[in-house]
């Protein structure tokens, strides 16, 4: 028998699923070891080969594929625990990542303090160069300059440079020349170069993405290659691979050259679980709502394809590589109940984390999280927590309560209710920004629902929202992880065009050609399917942002590439201007190695409908008797009405009143509400 294995490290727990060639799906659930997560995923692996009664090095030594999506350059971010790094730039033009785009985050605050830039002035260091916006040498790149300013970065002991001169998206000449430079006279550091991360104009996305890819680029490496170095001491003879943020895989290497590309990478595959599903036949229309321990992540899928942007900002990091368009609030399990400035409840960002984890958890933790307020409400079974291997400490979890909301002068259970009322408009409003504020009405959708802690709050989400049906599959808390297995191999490419005198055709071509067969190479070592797709980022003459238009299946000829942009704009913000100058800013090309596909997660079914295994006595605004069900033991078609509590090893759900659940030919939740 033979094995792939997806890992999803989060900032609570580590998702361990394995798929086995006979089309079963083993799940397994351990605390991450934020010390180094490669802890918590060798016992991850350990606990999963133990349900198959394998040793690790047994599972490891059948396991064909490991996919691994990691928090590590997002917590280094967030943290401000990244590499210190040096920047060498064209002479004048250091300030250029302080200055941004002469924005700031919040235009009407007059004391907002300016963002700190990853790296500090005094290491930003001119080089005297120049390139002209058309690819031509204005001034030669001056050795003396660029000696200089490496040995002032050698002597500052920088462990990361990253190189962003005018204008090298156009002509990579001096970068390169200066990036070999760095590597002969500092042979540890991390170099890259923004003509190599991002060749695309807009200088301050450029420097910045490259600053960033600078900033958590060692940090990626050693934790990397110590992940790849343990699963071979332990067994594994295959590649380890890595999913991205725009949600394809790539090896060790790529995401190490690429870091700020896994900015993203662990809500990606609760994205690529979602696609997966929505292609199989859960629904056309879906959103993924994926709550964990400390953070929810929430995306769109229209017609079994995820929304697409073109980067995001981690911790004031503009990244501006193509990503998934993923929103995350800082609302989980973990997220710790407050009061804020003024005095009022509030719940996160900041979060309890897996150490020392919520006050129930028994580890030390004092502050009253999300998790806690579920335990005092009934909402979970303290002595069947991960399936009965960790039990909980409700009275730690009351205690931890009890202080807040003697501040709030409320009963323990009143705020133990305000904090899961408050976590679910937060995330209410998290997919409001999503759907709304997209021009996406959430009505028409149903809400994937995953993540250790979304099945018992998804249906209270859903009903603010008007949303009437939520899908919560049997393995809910570990489908990120399944998700990671579902995707394919994937190398994005893009190039910069020129926007003078209309669209370049022989240009263009040539762009495509180029890219076509750098993707090619860096998948070289792949023996299976590869598939290409084409696009371009195209914009009105007058206009500032430019929108992603796919070319497959468009004649490459002028006007017909100005056709498709018509019919993309207009269906993103229903109207073209036909009769405007189009500029094609941008070129992209997706090199996609297509990879096998993990089985579903089911399961069989009861022949008769159960009844319950318990009762409990929950919250509901008055505590109330509800009966207590097995997920994992009823049967197809059964239908449960609410008030009532379904549990499995990893997943809770509450249905409430007027709600009620059937379980499909998979064995999954189709939750309907009234």
């Amino acid at each position: 028998m033979s094995f792939t294995i997806g890992i999803d490290v989060g900032g609570t727990f580590t998702d361990i699923v394995v798929a086995t060639s006979d089309g079963q799906t083993i799940i397994a659930k351990t605390a991450t070891t934020p010390a180094d997560q490669s802890d918590g995923v060798l016992d991850g692996i350990a606990l999963a080969a133990g349900s198959l009664g394998l040793t690790a090095q047994a599972l490891l030594g059948g396991t064909s594929r490991i996919v691994h999506g990691t928090t590590v350059a997002t917590n280094a971010l967030l943290e401000g625990k990244t590499a210190p790094v040096g920047m060498l730039t064209t002479e004048g033009h250091r300030d250029v990542i302080e200055m941004r785009e002469g924005l700031k985050p919040e235009r009407y605050n007059l004391r907002m303090t300016p963002p700190a830039p990853l790296v500090p002035r005094r290491l930003r260091l001119p080089v005297r160069q120049r390139m002209r916006p058309d690819g031509s040498i204005a001034i030669p790149l001056d050795k003396t300059s660029l000696d200089d300013a490496i040995a002032q970065l050698a002597e500052a002991n920088v462990h990361a440079v990253a190189i962003c001169f005018l204008h090298a998206w156009r002509n990579p000449e001096h970068e390169q020349q200066a990036a070999a430079a760095v590597r002969a006279r500092m042979q540890h550091a991390y170099v890259t170069t923004s003509s190599d991360v991002l060749p695309r104009i807009k200088e301050f996305e450029r420097f910045s993405t490259t600053v960033a890819n600078a900033a958590v680029g060692p940090v990626i490496d050693t934790y990397l290659h110590r992940l790849g170095d343990r699963l071979s001491s332990a067994g594994y003879r295959g590649e380890l691979l890595v999913i991205l943020s725009h949600g394809g895989v790539a090896t060790v290497a790529e995401a190490t050259r690429l870091a700020a590309g896994t900015a993203l990478s662990g809500p990606a595959g609760g994205v690529a679980a979602a696609v997966a599903l929505s292609r199989d036949g859960v629904a056309k229309d879906l959103i993924a709502f994926d709550m964990g321990g400390t953070s929810t992540d929430i995306a769109l899928v229209r017609d079994g394809l995820p929304s697409l942007s073109d980067g995001k900002t981690v911790a004031n990091a503009r990244i501006a590589l193509p990503s998934l368009d993923i929103v995350t609030l800082g609302a989980g399990g973990g997220s710790i109940g407050k009061l804020d400035a003024a005095g009022l409840l509030a719940v996160g960002p900041e979060s309890a984390g897996a150490d020392p984890g919520p006050a129930c958890y028994g580890q030390g933790g004092v502050e009253p999280t999300v998790t806690d307020a579920n335990l005092v409400l009934g909402y979970l079974d303290p002595s069947n927590f991960l399936g009965g291997r960790r039990s909980l400490d409700r009275e730690a979890a009351l205690a931890a309560v009890q202080r807040l909301a003697d501040r709030l002068a409320l009963t323990p259970v009143e705020a133990a209710g305000g904090i899961h009322r408050l976590v679910n408009s937060r995330m209410a409003d998290g997919i409001r920004v999503a759907t709304v504020r997209r021009g996406v009405d959430p009505r028409g959708y149903a809400i994937l629902a995953f993540g250790g802690a979304a099945g018992l709050h998804v249906t209270a989400v859903a009903a603010e929202l008007n949303v009437k049906r939520v899908v919560v599959p049997i393995a809910a808390s570990v489908m990120s992880a399944w998700g990671m297995l579902n995707t394919d191999l994937r190398v994005e490419l893009t190039r910069g065009q020129n926007q003078s005198g209309g669209i370049d055709i022989d240009g263009l071509n040539a762009s495509f050609a180029e890219m076509e067969k750098d993707g090619r190479a860096r998948l070289s070592w792949f023996d299976g399917d590869i598939m290409i797709r084409r696009t371009a980022e195209m914009r009105y003459g007058e206009q500032v942002y430019e929108i992603n238009v796919p070319l497959g299946g468009v004649a490459f000829t002028r006007n017909a590439i100005e056709d498709a942009f018509h019919a993309a704009h207009e269906r993103l913000y229903t109207y073209a201007l036909r009769d405007r100058d189009v500029v094609l800013v941008n070129a992209g090309v997706s090199v996609i190695g297509r990879l096998p596909t993990a089985p579903v997660a089911t399961r069989a079914g009861a022949r008769s409908p159960v009844t319950p295994k318990s009762h409990r006595e929950v919250w509901l605004g008055g505590w109330t008797d509800v009966p207590v069900y097995d997920f994992a033991s009823f049967a197809i078609d059964q239908i449960v009405s609410g008030p009532a509590m379904i549990e499995s090893d990893t997943t809770t759900v509450l249905l409430r009143f007027n709600e009620s659940a059937r379980f499909d030919p998979r064995g999954w939740l189709d939750i309907a509400l009234v």
